[in-house]
């Protein structure tokens, strides 16, 4: 696939889910790039990752085709990352909705739009295990057994986007990414937050395993990327380093000048994790973060192997060190 022509860059182009971590960090880029950039956001959207940013807004929900329509007319690409994360939802139904439907919707409309580039921000949860090495794109997904109804909604959703591909022509590129971590994360995610508490002082322990990163500005421009050179159909892993927890927040505590948080066991996490969840089903307690399908993914997704990115799309993601440093001073530059 050859990049996007000079006509096709002076086209708008749309970021759904703009508000997001991820989102947020594709429009900026989008922006500095010289880009004509629509943002579809909720009317309840913080803005707050894009106040600084000249982008135009339109009020929509991917779950209403209808706000969807004028939002992508004339624009020559989307960049479609909405999501939601609430993997501790006991009813999986409005992750489906939100994760599947939602994208559904974006699809169709994308086709009607003759949209000619439609790059989705996927999940490493959508990778098989491999228990002799690294992950591939290649290795197809097979611990469904294990995995819980979030995983499983976002996998339906990119092989909604893979079928939309095969069958339908849609211009799709799928990006598999892993943890993000970076600066700019105003929510804060889950697993980047812990950043910002470190940064404060205030995360007391981890848990001992290991997870493969990226910095949030690397999967961003991995998306711009995967709109030049990424192949229709095709899904890439975006993932830098595989580090373990205890190294990750060593690293971070040495260079935000705090104490490392302590380091708990896996097996104990876990049980730990078990025992919360008797205890909040006898209170009649829905949903909860403690969960042990929280402790196994935390430790489930091995080195993940991003070699076809970096080949066919460019890729270059920057060290973890730098990605710790510029997190780090931005949580403490924030007030509160």
């Amino acid at each position: 696939m050859t990049p996007q022509s000079d006509s096709a860059d002076e086209r708008p182009v749309l970021v759904t889910g703009a508000s997001g971590f991820v989102g947020s960090h594709i429009t900026r880029q989008l922006v500095q790039a010289g880009r004509r950039v629509r943002v579809l956001l909720r009317k309840t959207s913080s803005t707050r990752a894009l106040d600084d940013l000249d982008v135009e807004i339109f009020h929509g929900d991917v779950l209403d085709p209808d706000t969807l329509r004028p939002a992508m007319t004339g624009c020559s690409s989307v960049f479609y990352s909405v999501l939601d994360p609430r993997f501790w939802l006991s009813d999986p139904a409005p992750l489906y909705r939100n994760n599947v439907d939602g994208l559904i919707n974006g699809m169709e409309v994308a086709l009607a739009c003759g949209i000619e580039r439609f790059i989705f921000t996927s999940t490493m949860g959508t990778l098989g295990f491999n228990p002799d090495g690294p992950v591939t794109e290649d290795i197809e997904f097979n611990w469904r057994e294990r995995a819980s109804p979030y995983i499983l909604a976002r996998l339906r959703a990119e092989q909604a986007l893979m079928s939309y591909c095969s069958d339908r022509g849609l211009p799709g590129v799928a990006l598999c990414i892993a943890n993000t971590y970076g600066p700019r994360d105003y929510q804060p995610t889950p697993h980047n937050g812990l950043l910002g508490k470190l940064a404060a002082g205030q995360a007391r322990a981890t848990v001992d395993v290991s997870q493969p990163t990226v910095d949030v500005r690397d999967a961003a421009q991995a998306a711009l990327l995967a709109e030049q050179y990424g192949r229709v159909g095709e899904r890439y892993i975006i993932a830098n380093e595989y580090i373990s927890n205890r190294e990750f927040f060593g690293m971070a505590a040495s260079i935000a000048g705090v104490k490392p948080p302590a380091v708990i066991p896996y097996s104990f996490a876990y049980g730990a994790a078990w025992i919360a969840e008797h205890i909040y089903k006898l209170l009649g307690k829905r949903d909860y973060l403690a969960s042990t399908d929280a402790v196994f993914m935390s430790d489930c997704f091995k080195a993940l192997d991003s070699s076809k990115a970096r080949r066919e799309l460019h890729w270059q993601p920057r060290p973890i060190r730098e990605t710790l440093v510029d997190a780090l001073e931005w949580f403490a530059a924030q007030p509160g």
